[in-house]
């Protein structure tokens, strides 16, 4: 298997945690992308603030999320790796069933990857059955060298996508669950890849304790990936 090792730091974000968003972008080279995803946290962030009831005790909307940092850009479709360093935010609000849940993924180098903005809902939530079914459009982002006048430069090319997806999953235990996932994704500019099918039986082993203050979550996959 030679010798490669992927890693990965999360951080996890917690409501009471927004004063630190700023400084999570501090990285990114680019002003313009540092306001962009600035603004989708911050609008994200009012819409759960101010959508509780300020006479009750109880949270209308979640709000969360996370970033994570991977030395090999590790997507949520294998094949689909950065092959290097990254950082991925997640974030998440929503109100009972429905949420929002945007995923803005760069290279350390401050380049966008990829942005995915999906709406998931539960369809059916139990003790033992879960199933979600969700949806999003995306952009993937390119770098690309061009001549003009005989002078190469760099521009990034970004490629609109929409997709949805169908998610069931059976507990065995609290921590432990089996499942399937199902993906379909159609390219918007004809250069794009027009149909993805992705396809997955899963199993997932949450909370394993390492200790008081770490845990482990282990989720093994086999996958079908078909493209046009």
């Amino acid at each position: 298997m030679g010798n490669n090792r992927n890693w990965y730091l999360t951080i996890i974000i917690r409501e009471q945690d927004v004063e630190l968003f700023e400084s999570l972008f501090s990285f990114l080279k680019s002003k313009a992308l540092k306001q962009s995803v600035l603004g989708m946290i911050l609008l994200n962030l009012s819409f759960s603030l101010f959508s509780q009831n300020p006479d009750s005790t109880k949270v209308a909307c979640h709000f969360g999320g996370a970033v994570t940092v991977t030395n090999n850009g590790i997507s949520f479709i294998p094949t689909f790796s950065l092959g290097k360093p990254a950082t991925i935010f997640d974030l998440n609000v929503g109100k009972k069933r429905l949420s929002f849940e945007p995923q803005f993924r760069f290279s350390l180098e401050g380049k966008p990857w990829s942005f995915l903005f999906w709406w998931r809902y539960k369809l059916i939530k139990t003790t033992k059955i879960s199933v979600t079914i969700g949806a999003h459009p995306a952009l993937s982002f390119k770098t690309l060298t061009i001549t003009t006048d005989g002078v190469a430069q760099e521009i990034i090319k970004a490629q609109r996508y929409v997709a949805g997806e169908l998610s069931p999953n059976y507990f065995l235990a609290k921590n432990i669950s089996i499942g399937m996932y199902y993906l379909y994704s159609h390219g918007i500019e004809k250069d794009a890849v027009q149909n993805t099918h992705f396809l997955t039986l899963n199993s997932s082993f949450s909370n394993l304790k390492l200790s008081k203050q770490f845990f482990m979550k282990f989720t093994p996959q086999v996958y079908y990936l078909k493209m046009d």
